[in-house]
């Protein structure tokens, strides 16, 4: 493992952090004066060391190497140029408690890091510079190692500035040695919206949200319209109004757009998971197989109780495991973009008719059942225990697309001070944390290194999407110290300022 340098005492660069500033998180009761950095739980400290031995995994280590390089990528005929991890998407896969090592080498001419989203890995392995470690340099290496607690379905990309949003992310799959594996196959499904080297970098997208938006006044069309890089007037009822503000020319299931679609192929009565995870910057996906239904069983890598719906309303950074029968014949497997008219297609085929796939049954996805995280139940097994909670938290996303100025409670984090008016937990504790949308779009909220609970018994989670001027109401158990990145994952909304710091103090 590296040896430990604490990031929170180290001179920083501009890029360390996946902020430009980011919101400083009010907390209830908290006075203005938060504590020094000395008073919390540091990424490489002896409490952070020791969870991590009481976890007393397999002992069974798995090693892989991750380079990240500038790539050229094939999109039906079209060459993109993107960074990557060399394929698109390279798929990892541990057994429950067993350790990753995953050395990380940066070839591309900035800072870089991995972070493992959703696993409640140890606070030194998360991958948020400056936060928990220092950034990757240009020609540099680092190690993660560490235990993967929990079975379930999570994937890794960077958290410096807006890499997500090129090619740089994989899934990685916590197998439970003890399921029963009720099904023939198992499908790993990426979600994403593409741009990188098409019709612009991510960089470059950032700044013209940045400067086209106030420039236009945040004013919406009543149709969707193309403006450079930006969607105007992507409206999407599910999602309470603005559905998204990114122009995407494709979007890809397991990095193969509609012209080129990924092929699955089975058996007629074959009863197939499928682990979907979204991948995307600003884009949420209604996923499914046309002609078919699907049971929701797993959502963010926990069980739920089984669920039947049509399609499935997917946040960027979600994840939802389902298990589909499968029928005779040859099927799109779809991931509409919510609200911004246009789609990624994969063909399904059970038989061996080479005729392509009619979309006809596609509006299913649209009349159907839709399944949403937030209306999902814990399955008994993975449901926290009844008790009162010892501390109860409230923060707000606030801003908006016309100046672009997205943060927390109104203000944005200093990537010098990320400490500053910091979220306060101490281990042991039951938190009750109210997020509050305050904006006129939706966000899909993330918490690092915990899952939590949806309130009344809803589906333990790490990321939710929250509606326009609604609320998050969840639990967690304040079980993993350290200190913790709490944001939105929209790529762009987290770059701009939308982000906070969960700190557990000593």
């Amino acid at each position: 493992m590296n040896s430990y340098q604490n990031p929170l005492q180290l001179p920083l660069t501009r890029r360390g952090f996946i902020g430009v500033g980011v919101g400083a998180l009010a907390l209830a009761g908290l006075s203005a004066c938060t504590p020094p950095t000395a008073n919390f739980v540091q990424p490489g400290s002896a409490e952070v060391t020791e969870v991590e031995r009481r976890r007393r995994g397999t002992g069974h280590v798995t090693t892989t190497t991750l380079t990240a390089a500038p790539t050229l990528f094939d999109l039906a005929g079209a060459t993109a140029s993107t960074w990557a991890f060399g394929a698109v998407p390279p798929v990892i896969r541990i057994g429950a408690g067993d350790t990753l090592q995953a050395k990380v080498r940066n070839q591309l001419n900035t800072d870089t890091s991995v972070h493992w989203h959703g696993v409640a890995l140890r606070n030194d392995m998360d991958g948020v510079p400056p936060l928990t470690q220092q950034p990757i340099k240009s020609g540099g290496e680092f190690t993660y190692e560490f235990t993967a607690p929990d079975a379930g379905t999570y994937w890794f990309h960077p958290h410096v500035g807006v890499q997500a949003d090129r090619g740089l992310y994989g899934a990685l799959i916590v197998e439970d040695p003890a399921e029963l594996g009720q099904y023939d196959d198992e499908w790993v499904i990426m979600l994403d919206d593409w741009l990188d080297g098409v019709t612009a970098t991510p960089d470059q997208v950032l700044r013209e949200l940045s400067a086209g938006m106030h420039g236009m006044g945040g004013m919406h069309h009543d149709s969707a319209m193309r403006m450079g890089n930006l969607l105007m007037g992507a409206k999407s009822e599910l999602l309470g109004g603005d559905a998204g503000d990114v122009y995407y020319p494709t979007y890809l299931i397991n990095g193969k757009p509609s012209a080129d679609p990924a092929q699955f192929t089975a058996r007629p009565g074959h009863r197939i998971r499928l682990r979907i995870i979204n991948a995307g910057g600003d884009t949420a996906f209604r996923f499914g197989i046309s002609g078919h239904t699907l049971t929701i069983t797993h959502s963010d890598g926990f069980a739920v109780n089984p669920t039947v719906v049509d399609s499935i309303l997917i946040g960027m950074g979600e994840r939802f495991d389902a298990v589909v029968t499968l029928g005779d014949g040859v099927f799109p497997m779809v991931a509409e973009a919510e609200g911004k008219t246009d789609r990624a297609v994969a063909i399904v085929r059970t038989n061996g008719s080479s005729r392509a796939p009619t979309g006809a049954a596609v509006s299913r996805l649209a009349a159907g059942r839709v399944g949403f995280g937030t209306q999902l139940r814990a399955s008994d097994d993975v449901a926290l225990p009844d008790r009162r909670p010892d501390r109860q938290l409230a923060l707000a996303f606030t801003g908006g697309m016309g100046r672009f100025n997205w943060g927390v409670n109104g203000r944005h984090f200093d990537m010098h001070h990320p400490m500053d008016h910091a979220f306060q937990v101490k281990s042991g504790e039951r938190v009750r944390l109210t997020v509050s949308n305050d904006t006129a779009m939706w966000h899909p909220f993330h918490l690092h290194g915990h899952t939590y609970q949806h309130a009344s018994g809803g589906a333990r989670k790490d990321t939710s999407i929250i509606l326009p001027r609604q609320k998050l109401v969840v639990e967690f158990e304040a079980n993993n110290p350290g200190v913790w990145a709490a944001h939105c994952h929209n790529t762009y909304h987290a770059e701009a300022g939308m982000m906070a710091v969960v700190g557990y103090l000593r």
